[in-house]
Order: C-alpha cells, then structure tokens, then sequence
C-alpha cells in the first residue's frame, strides 16, 4: 500500500528566493514560472500575494 500522496514541500531545484513557487509548481504540475506570475498579480491586487509568499515561505518543510 504505501504513500500515494504528495507533500507540499519547497523545491530545491526551482528555487528562486525561498522555493516557495518551484513548490506550489511541483505539486500542481504547473510551470513555477506561472506560478510566480500569480504571486505578482495577487500581490498588486491589495498585496494578498506577499503576505501569502511569507507564510508559505515560514510554514512549508523543505524537499
């Protein structure tokens, strides 16, 4: 039986500033390139996207 699942974890090999991106991309089989994209739209629309980053950033276990 074993773990089928996946862990949200920080990406050592799409690490930018803290692999919080290469992560989330990761897990959600999206490039970490779009993934970034998102963080920045979010971030200019009331600065949702910053405070989630840090968060992310301090809560997610690295790889």
């Amino acid at each position: 039986m074993g773990n089928d699942y996946k862990k949200l974890t920080r990406s050592s090999n799409n690490k930018v500033l803290c692999g919080v991106c290469g992560g989330v991309g990761e897990y959600l089989g999206l490039d970490p390139t779009v993934v970034r994209l998102l963080f920045i739209l979010f971030s200019f629309m009331g600065g949702g996207g910053i405070l989630a980053y840090f968060i992310m950033a301090i809560i997610m276990p690295d790889e």
